[in-house]
């Protein structure tokens, strides 16, 4: 990025930022100038590429030259921008204890328990606070580009540049990126490898803190999981890979199946938590990522497990290099046709099963006869109900278990 004088400005695009929005371009470089004013100078023509109007949320190429009109004058009242504090030697050190991986583009870290990835109201401590430390030779701050649940330990990835960053957003949100998940869960599932397909929505009345299942307005979530070990009825200890990516998704969905993750009493309750001295702590890690490189290649790296876990599977009697055995899996997420397809499947299934509940309310307003006979006359027999006539309900499906799973 290279400036012009200090009126008219111009702005050479790097590499970096080939292929960015506008509006971003000015959050990523000149933090200082709002989304109004960067709308203000494309309506009036005063914000150009090569000469050439733009706006917002046209996107820029490496290469191209950026016109940007002067800066506003800054208001004496305006409110002042908040300032990370400066980072203590201990805090520093701690953010680099978490690196399990570096190159020129990512970092993977091996977060902690206990702490949250972003801040938030009364979340003092968090990773996004300490990225200041991980900068190393780079010219611009790490991003994040996903998150973990605070109490959810393991590999989060971190990306270094600009580009890395927009890489892997695309990597995340394409799913092509691979996660993988050790759990300990409550008793053991009926089926050694499960594919859990639910919604998952907001649960009102939490303020968007809780999530549930919610056949008629959750979102498409889908994860698979796969008995690595058991501890006769007691427990299990599974491996988990979400397909989608909805909040708390794999908590909710193991919880659903009536198998709630270790230590998770938010949305297990007290069934949650084992005797015996099994920690009260989340007995959930996300322990390798995989993800295509920007430089090409990919990354793969794996992360250790805390100290609560790995004794936990000791105590249990695991061994934690069974894990690691098991096969990566992937998921192909549907073409537009096949969702089309579905979509057809399903208004048909349900304009046949109203054809049904129509017929089934008028045999049952007038009794069925072979010559017009009442009661039995004619060796005729009542009509069905509508729900006997069209199949299954069409209410909510109860979530006790994975859908092709027999019941318990």
């Amino acid at each position: 990025m290279s400036g012009g004088d200090d009126n008219v400005r111009q702005f050479t695009v790097d590499s970096d930022d080939d292929g960015i929005r506008v509006d971003r371009w000015f959050k990523r470089h000149l933090e200082g100038t709002s989304f109004t004013t960067v709308a203000k100078w494309a309506r009036t023509g005063q914000l150009r590429v090569d000469g050439a109007r733009v706006g917002p949320g046209d996107r820029l190429q490496a290469g191209q030259v950026l016109r940007v009109p002067p800066a506003e004058p800054v208001r004496t009242d305006a409110r002042p921008q908040r300032q990370r504090p400066p980072l203590s030697d201990d805090e520093a050190t701690f953010a680099r204890e978490m690196v399990i991986h570096k190159d020129a583009q990512a970092l993977v870290l091996n977060k902690p328990p206990g702490l949250a990835t972003q801040g938030g109201t009364k979340t003092v401590q968090h990773v996004d606070g300490l990225l200041d430390a991980l900068q190393y030779e780079a010219e611009g701050r790490p991003k994040l580009v996903h998150r973990l649940d605070k109490d959810t330990s393991g590999a989060l990835l971190v990306a270094r540049t600009a580009r890395a960053a927009a890489f892997f957003a695309k990597s995340f949100s394409g799913r092509s990126a691979k996660k993988v998940y050790w759990a300990l869960v409550v008793g053991v599932p009926s089926i050694d490898d499960g594919t859990i397909d639910l919604p998952i929505a907001k649960q009102p009345g939490t303020g968007g803190e809780k999530m549930h299942i919610d056949e008629a307005e959750g979102s498409p979530a889908r994860s698979r999981y796969r008995v690595i070990e058991r501890a006769g009825n007691r427990a299990a200890w599974v491996e988990l890979q979400p397909f989608t990516g909805r909040t708390h998704q794999l908590r909710v969905h193991m919880a659903a199946i009536g198998h709630p993750i270790v230590g998770d009493g938010k949305y297990g309750g007290p069934a949650a938590f084992l005797t015996g001295g099994i920690s009260r702590k989340m007995h959930l890690h996300a322990r390798r990522i995989r993800v295509d490189h920007p430089d090409g290649g990919e990354i793969d790296v794996t992360a250790e497990l805390p100290t609560h876990f790995a004794e936990s599977l000791a105590g249990l009697g695991f061994e934690a290099m069974a894990g690691d055995m098991m096969p990566l899996d992937t998921f192909t997420p549907p073409t537009r046709e096949e969702k089309k397809a579905k979509a057809r499947a399903h208004a048909k299934s349900v304009r046949k099963e109203r054809r049904g509940e129509r017929r089934g309310r008028g045999g049952d307003d007038a009794p069925r006869g072979g010559g017009g006979g009442g009661g039995s006359g004619g060796g005729g027999r009542p009509r069905t109900g509508a729900r006997a006539a069209a199949g299954p309900s069409r209410g909510p499906a109860r979530p006790a278990g994975p859908r092709g799973a027999p019941k318990r």
